[in-house]
């Protein structure tokens, strides 16, 4: 991503790429209204009401790019509401087709900030968060720009409930030992990994995205962390 309309002290990279094809804007002018998120509005006291009366819990995958990964979830588990974040207008787009080409009833959308969105949602009221790939920010002067920090540590497991998870996939070294320092350091989560096979290899039925395809083609291997919310401390 570049650094194009990027506020400062939030999470954006690049806001929209190629130009959309008419049906993408049609969807985005009246399919993304019906599902999206008003986080400037009071969070419900209870999720689950976003979505139909089967939903038992509720999950938030942030960056969700092309929406491969969030779409495979939410069709392989049709009593979890699912809210996707990513404010990458050509993503938005992408899911939006997904969820009308499949008629997905379980994902709702949030075009903006993670940060913000994680402040809205009550407290334990998530029992998983997924970051996949997300922008590494490589250069060290950016490095405050991503998005695993002490803050958002915090914020995380402030949403999600006892034993909920965070999930982590990423293929830069650099930002996989960033996220263990952060996240190791936070008494809220424990690191799950008992062999190392647990974070080299995937998680049963993980649906690799297009951008995970291309890493392992260009030799680049990816890590696959997994943390348990265990409170105040282990």
């Amino acid at each position: 991503m570049t650094e194009q309309s990027r506020p400062q002290g939030s999470f954006f990279g690049r806001r929209k790429g190629h130009k959309l094809r008419a049906h993408q804007s049609d969807l985005i002018a009246q399919l993304l209204p019906q599902l999206a998120l008003d986080i400037a509005s009071p969070a419900p006291q209870d999720l689950r009401t976003l979505f139909p009366a089967q939903i038992t819990r509720v999950r938030l995958e942030i960056g969700f790019g092309g929406g491969e990964h969030l779409v495979a979830e939410a069709l392989a588990h049709p009593q979890t509401g699912f809210i996707g974040c990513e404010p990458y207008v050509n993503g938005m787009a992408k899911i939006l087709a997904q969820i009308e080409a499949n008629a997905i009833a379980n994902i709702r959308l949030v075009a903006g900030d993670a940060a913000e969105l994680l402040a809205w949602v009550p407290p334990q009221s998530l029992s998983r968060i997924d970051l996949i790939h997300p922008d590494p920010w490589p250069k060290r002067r950016h490095w405050k720009r991503r998005f695993v920090q002490d803050a958002t540590v915090a914020a995380m497991a402030r949403a999600l409930v006892p034993d909920g998870e965070f999930r982590f996939v990423c293929d830069i070294d650099d930002y996989v030992a960033w996220t263990l320092a952060h996240l190791l350091r936070a008494p809220q989560f424990v690191w799950m990994a008992e062999r190392a096979n647990d974070w080299r290899q995937p998680w049963p039925n993980y649906t690799m995205t297009r951008y995970g395809r291309k890493a392992t083609r260009e030799g680049r291997r990816a890590s696959y962390l997994r943390f348990r919310h265990v409170g105040s401390g282990a």
